[in-house]
This record gives structure tokens, C-alpha cells and sequence, in this order.
């Protein structure tokens, strides 16, 4: 009609919809320790705001590698709320779509304390995370969708009640609905009621509708060997405490729960990928995503970390390292080249202090990779009896 407006143009299906936990973090500058004294003022320098979660960080980091995204989450209708809004609506206006404001919830929050060459610690409010529920999915928009990857349920406590009776109705609705899942976990407070959860009985609900499960060796210590973990956290190396018996054992464990794909990220020490020896169950998920069955059936890697320029903050880096296997798997490569990618970009992530801003173009990425970046030594001891193979960029592959 003459003088009407143009109707705007419908948006892209995305490639994946990243759902779950999403958060403002707040990164003081700290000179030193921060010691804990009654009426002690510390004085810090500027804070870095950033958005946090699996939500923010995995999504904007796969957002940043070119991928197409669509983000479901909550926030609260506050200050925090509008920051974390800001910031996604930045980075692409469709980023914001899926986030619901709920009028009469907070916004989660998280003070991260990073003291000069001690490990981080974490100050978190779950804010609305703690009512988001299976139905705060919209199954009706994922027609399109390639890929579901899901977030941070132990900081969801809808999601991990009734032993997980929600995680697992969701993920089984986003399977009938013909798209490849993957699920992030975190570590629980062992003083909550996440903590508390058996958590061993969630995965085994969840993970045969799991197609990738991609857990840190932390939260997997944590929930399968409670003094191994506590060893873990008193100081022991971590090669001391996961040796590569203990990464196959746990791998093997979790893709005899239903997994088809396990990637344990290993912190300092890499990516552990494990997949199923189920050709059923790999055919199924390989079709979701158009890759080869036979690439992926049964395979195990340890990929190393690659060297960083310089080391600005590690918080988000293993969601980073996510992002990076996701957008792997969407473009069709096989698991060397996938755990290659993702420690590739979890790399680029600890070369900024927040988690995304620097993670550079899918081109950059490989680019560097082709030019000979050099990659950290790994100090798990492997068996004699397992055959290691190094292949151009250094990758370590485990043939069993």
C-alpha cells in the first residue's frame, strides 16, 4: 500500500539456542589477597561488568565465532537486568529475544574475587535462575534449530528436583523435536541444597537424551568422588588427582549412562573427548548434526591447551571452550578438529579479562592455529600401553 512502512524483515532461525543460567558479573581489580577481617576496608581498583553464565558466555562467545544464536534465560526487571540486556543487545538486537524480565524477581548476580596469582572465588546470587523451569523453553520456535545446548542446572533448582525430572523432560521434548543437544554443568555449594543433590542420578535421568555432555573434571569429582575432589580443592595437582585411568574410567561411565559425546575440560591441562562405542546411538546424533558416523563412533583424544599471549582472566574460559567444540560440530568437523577448535578458543578467551571480548572471528581462530600455535605440555601420565599419536597442531590422540 503507498505510504505504508516496509514490514521487518523476519529474523534468521538460529543455529543454536543456548538456554539456562545467565548473570551480571562483576570483576573488582585486586592488588593482592583480599583478607577476610571484621571492619577490614579493602581498597580495589575499576570493576569490569560483564554478562556471566552459560547463556552469556557460551552464546556470545559462538555469536563472536559466527555463528547464528537465539538466547533463552531470565532476568529481573532492575538495574542488573537492564545492564545484562545492554550488554547482549550489543553484540546483535536478536540476542535479546528469548530473555524473559520477570517484574518480580532479581537479576542473578555474581562478585567474582581474583587476587594476582590465586585462584578465583566466586560471590553468586541465583536471582530468577532459581524459577526457571522446562516449561520456560519455547519448543515451538526450535523448528530450524540444528543445536540445544543447555546450562548450569545445579544453580537451577527446578531443574535438578525430583532427581531431575525436569532436566530430563526437557531435553527428551527438544530430541522429539529433531535437534541435537548438548548440557554444561557447574559446581555446586557444598553447604546448599545442590550440593546435597545425587547428582549421579540426575546425569542418569538426563544423558540418554544428551547427545553432548560437557562438564569440567571439578564438577565431575565432585559428584562421582567426593575425596578426590577434596584433594583437588586442598592444592594436589591436578595430574595427581585425574590420571588418564581416571578420565577413561569416568568417560566410560558417562557415555554407558546414554551420552553420545563426553568432553571433560581439564582446566590448564586441555580437553578430554570421549565418545560412545554405541553405533546407535552416535548414528542418531551424527544424523541431528550431518556428520560421519564412523568419525565419531568411539573415539578418545586428549587435546592440550594452546599457549596463550598473555593470561588477563580465566572466568568463562572452559564455556568459551564449549563454544568453540559446538561451533566444530555445527560446521561438520570430526572429533581431532573439534577438540582442536575448542582449545582453541577457550585460548583466545583468557586473553581478556571477561569471558567473550577476546574471542576473535571462526577465521582468525584457524588461522592461528595453521600458522603453528604452539600448545601448553600436559602433565597427565599416560599408560604404556596406550598408543599416543601427535598430529600437526600437536593434538594427542588416544588409540585404544
Amino acid at each position: 500500500m503507498p505510504g505504508s512502512q516496509p514490514a521487518e524483515a523476519a529474523r534468521p532461525v538460529p543455529d543454536v539456542v543456548v538456554a539456562g543460567h545467565v548473570s551480571l558479573d562483576v570483576f573488582p581489580m585486586l592488588y593482592g589477597p583480599v583478607k577476610n577481617e571484621p571492619g577490614r576496608l579493602v581498597v580495589v581498583g575499576p570493576a569490569v561488568l560483564s554478562t556471566g553464565g552459560v547463556v552469556a558466555n557460551t552464546g556470545v562467545a559462538l555469536h563472536r565465532l559466527g555463528v547464528r544464536v537465539g538466547l533463552v534465560a531470565k532476568v529481573g526487571a532492575d538495574m542488573f537486568g537492564t545492564a545484562v540486556l545492554e550488554s547482549l543487545a550489543r553484540h546483535g538486537g536478536q540476542l535479546v529475544d528469548g530473555i524473559r524480565v520477570c517484574a518480580t524477581e532479581p537479576t542473578s548476580y555474581t562478585i567474582v574475587i581474583a587476587p594476582p596469582g590465586v585462584d578465583r572465588s566466586f560471590l553468586h546470587c541465583p536471582g530468577a535462575n532459581q524459577t526457571f523451569s522446562a516449561e520456560d523453553v519455547p519448543y515451538e520456535s526450535l523448528s530450524g534449530v540444528r543445536l540445544f545446548h543447555f546450562g548450569y542446572p545445579p544453580l537451577m533448582p527446578r531443574m535438578y528436583a525430583d532427581g531431575g525430572a525436569q532436566l530430563r523432560a526437557m531435553f527428551a521434548r527438544v530430541v522429539e523435536a529433531g535437534v541435537a543437544t548438548a548440557l554444561d554443568l557447574c559446581e555446586p555449594d557444598p553447604e546448599s541444597d545442590a550440593g546435597r543433590v545425587n547428582w549421579v542420578e540426575v546425569l542418569r535421568q538426563a544423558l540418554p537424551y544428551v547427545d553432548v555432555f560437557a562438564p569440567s573434571i571439578d564438577e565431575l569429582l565432585f559428584m562421582f568422588d567426593g575425596p578426590a575432589h577434596q584433594r583437588l580443592q586442598a592444592g594436589a595437582p591436578l595430574a595427581s588427582v585425574a590420571d588418564y585411568s581416571r578420565l577413561a574410567d569416568l568417560g566410560g561411565q558417562l557415555t554407558a549412562m546414554g551420552a553420545g559425546v563426553v568432553a571433560i575440560k581439564l582446566g590448564n591441562q586441555g580437553l578430554y573427548l570421549r565418545t560412545t562405542p554405541d553405533a546407535t546411538r552416535m548414528r542418531a546424533f551424527c544424523e541431528r548434526l550431518e556428520l560421519r558416523t564412523d568419525a565419531w563412533l568411539d573415539r578418545e583424544l586428549l587435546s592440550p591447551c594452546f599457549r596463550a599471549r598473555t593470561v588477563s582472566g580465566t572466568t568463562g574460559s572452559g564455556d568459551a571452550t564449549i563454544a568453540g567444540l559446538l561451533a566444530a560440530l555445527l560446521r561438520g568437523e570430526g572429533p581431532r578438529e573439534a577438540a582442536t577448535s575448542a582449545t582453541a578458543v577457550g585460548a583466545c578467551s583468557v586473553e581478556a579479562v571477561d569471558p567473550t571480548s577476546g574471542i576473535p572471528t571462526w577465521t582468525q581462530v584457524t588461522e592461528r592455529i595453521a600458522d603453528g600455535w604452539p600448545r601448553q605440555p600436559v602433565e597427565i601420565e599416560l599408560p604404556a600401553d596406550v598408543a599416543v599419536e601427535r598430529d600437526g597442531t600437536g593434538t594427542m590422540v588416544l588409540l585404544r
